[in-house]
């Protein structure tokens, strides 16, 4: 099997699932971060720089304009960073980690679908998807100056 059905088999299943709404245009889901373009396999190895990095991933081969928390990424971090309230048995538990989610930022700018891909304990899941479900909308992603749905996936940290 090449590589181009295994990732349309890929898509069909994730998009059954809920997972990912992609137009029937969609290929291919592109990783990438604002410096470097990963494949999703990289995504497990990223070394972390900031409490929370961006990880956009394109229902589409080519968006001109990613959409933006508003603010920028920056502001992203810092609004991820104040509305983040550590669960008190995971953190008389010492429980940390990285919470691995999806959502999709629609056209209209509103994040909906937020899922968690690979989860620490269920209450940093419960907070990791707490904070992204109340985020404010967001700037929309645009293909040829057409707001489109895209399909992001973003790391949420929890540490001690």
């Amino acid at each position: 099997m090449d590589l181009f059905n295994l990732r349309l088999i890929i898509l069909s299943l994730l998009a059954a699932g809920g997972i990912i709404t992609a137009p029937a245009q969609a290929r291919r889901i592109i990783a990438h971060t604002t410096q470097q373009t990963l494949a999703m396999t990289d995504i497990q190895e990223m070394q972390q720089s900031f409490s929370a990095e961006i990880i956009e991933a394109y229902e589409y081969e080519m968006v001109d304009e990613p959409p933006m928390f508003p603010g920028g990424n920056n502001a992203l971090v810092q609004y991820i960073n104040s509305s983040r309230k550590y669960p008190a048995e995971a953190y008389k538990n010492k429980i940390h980690g990285r919470v691995l989610c999806s959502f999709i930022v629609q056209p209209d700018g509103e994040i909906t679908h937020v899922n968690v891909l690979r989860g620490v304990e269920p209450s940093l899941d419960r907070e990791a998807v707490r904070i992204l479900g109340s985020m404010p909308n967001w700037q929309a992603g645009r293909i040829n100056g057409t707001r489109v749905p895209v399909y992001c996936i973003f790391p949420v940290t929890f540490r001690l």
